[in-house]
């Protein structure tokens, strides 16, 4: 009897061996796939030169239908944006959008004075324009303001922005609902 129940663990045993063999080999089978896939992969398009000195951006236009503010972005040349990547951002949003859906915010025949960071406020100065060209009313003023500070602060460093009219702080819009006393905060 015991000899027989010494057999049948045995077996037991060897069918449990055999099983897990059986299931290593189909698994490291697998792997050896998945292996030799990954090692034949090889990518569709190398990365030239060129591409590597990109960068895309995202600059904030109103949507001529909803009216609400939508990111246009856009590839550039990196080096656009080495010596002054502020001045190079408010001059495409003055340029406006390429997308024929949306229009700029900036005031027609508005120009760019100045730039200046001083610590994470940009500081921009910009021509009488911006404020006579401006359409009225509260929220056309405030959807102004709210694509400089978006397209701006896109840039890490810049947390804050203080707009100037002609060298001039504390300017307004001509009907006065939105004024440059203060600072504009990122969102």
């Amino acid at each position: 009897m015991k000899k027989k129940e010494g057999i049948l663990v045995v077996v037991i045993l060897l069918l449990i061996v055999l099983a897990l063999g059986g299931v290593l080999i189909f698994y490291n089978k697998d792997s050896e796939e998945e292996n030799k896939i990954v090692n034949e992969y090889t990518p569709q398009e190398e990365i030239t030169e060129d591409q590597l000195q990109n960068t895309i951006i995202s600059l904030y236009f109103i949507n001529k239908e909803t009216k609400e503010i939508n990111p246009e972005a856009r590839t550039i040349k990196v080096n656009l944006l080495i010596n002054d990547p502020y001045k190079y951002l408010l001059e495409q949003l003055i340029e406006g959008p390429k997308n024929e859906k949306l229009e700029k915010g900036i005031p027609e025949n508005t120009k760019l004075n100045k730039v200046e960071l001083k610590e994470d406020i940009l500081y921009i100065d910009f021509s009488k324009e911006f404020i006579e060209n401006a359409p009225k009313g509260k929220e056309n003023e405030q959807k102004i303001i709210e694509t400089i500070v978006k397209t701006v602060t896109e840039l890490n460093e810049v947390n804050y922005i203080k707009i100037l009219i002609d060298g001039k702080e504390n300017e307004a819009f001509a009907d006065k609902e939105v004024t440059f006393e203060n600072t504009f905060p990122q969102d």
